[in-house]
């Protein structure tokens, strides 16, 4: 099975208005594996890595500021064409024009505190990864629903 990894940080607004359970649900009821979850801090360091694309951005120190107003749920998601599916749920970054089903559609109205940040490509989810989570907190496991979510083809 050709799995794909894709990070989610649910951010300081997801986690401060109670919607952590409903997150990792929409994730779950799609068929995708939890490989690693902690809450955390973000640091000044890590940010800037995290970023980078944005530090010559005028709203770059607003948007460190807010990423450490509280902690952030940090997870690794694992399945066949992750990155994509993830994304999908998740919807566009402005939240009141984000697809109905999708996370941002369903539960914001901003752009700015828009829930969540989904890695946006595998390359950037295995950035991601390394920055966010250690080897061993990382978890390699066989779930028997996979039989039910992936065709048998899907899974060769």
């Amino acid at each position: 099975m050709n799995l794909e990894q894709a990070v989610v940080l649910i951010k300081p607004d997801g986690l401060q208005r109670g919607l952590v359970g409903e997150i990792i649900s929409r994730f779950e009821q799609k068929g995708l594996k939890l490989a690693a979850m902690k809450m955390t801090y973000l640091n000044d360091t890590l940010l800037d890595e995290w970023y980078a694309h944005h530090k010559d951005k005028p709203f770059f120190p607003q948007l460190k500021s807010f990423m450490q107003k509280s902690p952030v749920v940090a997870m690794l998601w694992e399945g066949i064409e992750c990155v994509d599916a993830v994304r999908k749920l998740t919807g566009i970054t402005k939240s009141r024009a984000a697809e109905a089903g999708s996370i941002r559609g369903d539960l914001g109205m901003s752009q700015q505190l828009n829930l969540i940040h989904a890695s946006d490509s595998v390359a950037m989810a295995d950035k991601e990864r390394d920055l966010i989570f250690k080897p061993e907190e990382i978890f390699h496991y066989q779930k028997d629903i996979e039989l039910f979510i992936y065709s048998e083809a899907e899974r060769a």
